[in-house]
């Protein structure tokens, strides 16, 4: 019988602080790995289309663009290392040690999933001023201020991963039960904090910016209706409309697609902030890294210069001497 539990042990020769061997069957195992493989394979394959695009051809060096770009980086790391993680860490013993854990789990996954939240603000930031304010975006928003935000979205996703890891720098392996396991654990004063920087102020963002551009477009319809209206203005409007409504389409599939990804997430950790290895946080971490693969669908499939940029890459035409000054828009 010691001899059987011993097997079950991730290190049988600790027996009396090993943890023990997932439970799930080798053949459910195959199935789920395969499944979550192929969607992280996807979100690689999207975002690093995004990168090469907005990176190679010169047209598509816009403040809008850039800022797709750094959210294409941090989804393309989210599928190229936190969900293979997240597989590991769910199907096997944690053999790595500690430091690999600190590594992954905090600062790696803390910056990434930072970058990636705080991005898609600054993209609804863009759109609503060229939305909202269409004769100042030019001086509002400019190459060089969209680089700068972009370097402060990621420096101050740096300086939260080492809020949060700042425990385990002290004691490493202080929130672990037994020996194979990489488990999370943050106090309650920092799963509140991360509760609202990551969660609450982005979604309130995010949502009040498409209500206002929601409002907008819907202002600019009534005035194409008013008998009023002179008939310049209703053919100088038709185009601002169309585009108009097309934003306020995109962040509405926005918001659904983030509150569906995340809510489930943040629910569970206001009713448990140690996030352990059970399936349960297993199931809303890929829940939560699954917005990194739908991200480049919203942000990216629903234009055309993409879909021009992905026939150039993939025929290889981006080889070609001169590909950099293709015409896309």
């Amino acid at each position: 019988m010691e001899i059987q539990d011993r097997t079950d042990l991730c290190f049988p020769h600790l027996l009396n602080s090993s943890c023990r061997k997932p439970t799930l069957h080798w053949s459910e195992a195959v199935l789920l790995n395969s499944v979550l493989l192929f969607i992280s394979l996807i979100t690689v394959v999207l975002n690093l289309l995004i990168i090469i695009s907005v990176s190679h051809f010169r047209q598509l060096h816009t403040p809008t663009n850039i800022l797709l770009l750094s959210l294409g980086v941090s989804d393309f790391f989210v599928g190229l290392l936190l969900m293979p993680f997240e597989i590991y860490k769910f199907t096997f013993c944690w053999f790595l040690g500690d430091a690999m854990c600190l590594l992954f789990g905090f600062f790696i996954g803390a910056i990434i999933i930072c970058a990636s939240i705080w991005n898609i603000v600054l993209i609804s930031v863009d759109r609503y001023v060229a939305i909202c304010y269409p004769l100042h975006y030019p001086t509002r928003i400019s190459l060089t201020r969209v680089k700068y935000c972009v370097c402060l979205c990621w420096f101050c996703a740096s300086s939260c991963s080492l809020l949060y890891a700042k425990d385990e720098l002290i004691q490493p392996g202080r929130s672990k039960s037994c020996t194979g396991e990489c488990k999370f654990t943050i106090s309650y004063i920092l799963g509140i904090f991360d509760l609202i920087f990551n969660f609450i102020l982005p979604v309130t963002t995010i949502i009040v910016l498409y209500l206002r551009v929601f409002v907008v477009a819907v202002s600019q319809a009534r005035a194409m209706r008013s008998h009023i209206t002179v008939v310049t203005f209703r053919s100088a409007t038709s185009g601002t409309k169309r585009s108009e409504l097309k934003a306020a389409r995109t962040l509405g599939v926005l918001v659904v697609v983030y509150l569906m990804c995340y809510c489930p997430y943040y629910c569970y950790s206001i009713v448990d902030v140690n996030l352990t290895t059970t399936s349960f946080s297993s199931f809303f971490f890929f829940l939560f890294y699954l917005n990194s693969c739908l991200n480049p669908v919203i942000y990216a499939l629903f234009y055309p210069w993409f879909r021009k940029a992905v026939k150039v890459i993939v025929t290889l035409q981006i080889l070609q001497p001169g590909s950099r000054e293709a015409k896309l828009m």
